[in-house]
């Protein structure tokens, strides 16, 4: 089964949702009032009318409910001042209730109904009389959400080490889990200030072209395994995925030279493990085979 379906984004890197257009011809760029599980939002069309599978929708799929009027954009910019004055006024309630927390952002839903307050924190933090104190100033329910570093750069947006604006904050619409496996797999420094984003955490950017690493690496050796060169046996000490070479150092002469993965063999185990498939063989009295009881003739 299939639904007929539009994206909407209603924040710029923002998640996109899937709506029934119903009746309506919708473009990209189109902006739109929609249906949400809080209320009623504005967003922005951002993929086209399309069908998609069942299990890429959210039951119960809402509707579109018409294209945004100049009314409803002139509706919007009057939120974004009531969330900038509802930011300084939460500032000012945390600081006389002296809370450990700091105040990132303030979104009001499009029909007036909720404000949400977004904040970070070490840990658990008790607002209920926080709550209070700003239900009484907007009148409306009041929702604290303590978020992570990752979203609140996000959020907050910035400049990345490259130079660029934060992928997060300009088209990264969901965050995928990021190891310090990924770094030394590009053989990266594994310096935390040189791997980690502005929120402190590794960048993002690691998962890129993690997948084309993994890929490649498939063609070399471990780094530790014993090989096979045409200067005799050595060491895998280091690999290069760009030049495609094996760096190997000689166990005859120590020294070290690069071999290209068509000149080279793999010999055996891993060097880590303490012997090699050689070694192992002289430990069972030079003899690779099953132990015999005397009474077959072979």
């Amino acid at each position: 089964m299939t639904y007929h379906v539009v994206g909407v984004r209603f924040k710029k890197a923002g998640k996109v949702y899937y709506f029934d257009p119903g009746d309506l011809e919708l473009a990209v760029d189109d902006d739109v009032i929609v249906e949400t599980a809080r209320g009623i939002e504005y967003g922005e069309v951002v993929t086209g009318s399309a069908d998609v599978p069942e299990e890429e929708v959210v039951a119960p799929l809402k509707k579109v409910l018409r294209r945004a009027t100049d009314e409803d954009r002139r509706h919007l910019m009057e939120n974004r001042d009531k969330e900038t004055r509802a930011y300084h006024i939460g500032l000012e309630k945390i600081t006389t209730h002296g809370l450990p927390m700091k105040l990132v952002g303030v979104e009001q839903t499009f029909d007036g109904n909720k404000i949400i307050f977004y904040f970070t924190a070490e840990g658990r933090i008790d607002f209920r009389d926080l709550v209070k104190d700003l239900a009484a100033v907007f009148r409306t329910r009041i929702e604290l959400r303590q978020i992570g570093v990752r979203d609140e750069a996000k959020m907050m947006g910035g400049l990345g080490c490259c130079g660029r604006e934060l992928c997060c904050s300009t088209w990264l619409a969901d965050f995928a889990s990021v190891s310090i496996r990924m770094a030394k797999d590009q053989n990266l420094s594994l310096n935390p200030t040189k791997i980690s984003g502005i929120c402190g955490r590794l960048m993002c950017c690691l998962k890129y072209e993690n997948d084309t690493y993994e890929l490649a690496r498939e063609e070399f050796p471990e780094v530790g395994s014993r090989v096979v060169t045409p200067e005799g046996e050595g060491k895998v000490i280091g690999i290069n995925i760009f030049k495609k070479t094996i760096s190997v150092e000689l166990k005859e002469s120590k020294a070290v030279q690069d071999y290209t993965v068509e000149e080279i063999a793999t010999k055996g185990t891993r060097v880590e493990n303490g012997s090699s498939s050689g070694s192992n063989d002289q430990a069972n009295g030079g003899k690779n085979s099953r132990t015999c009881c005397g009474s077959c003739k072979d």
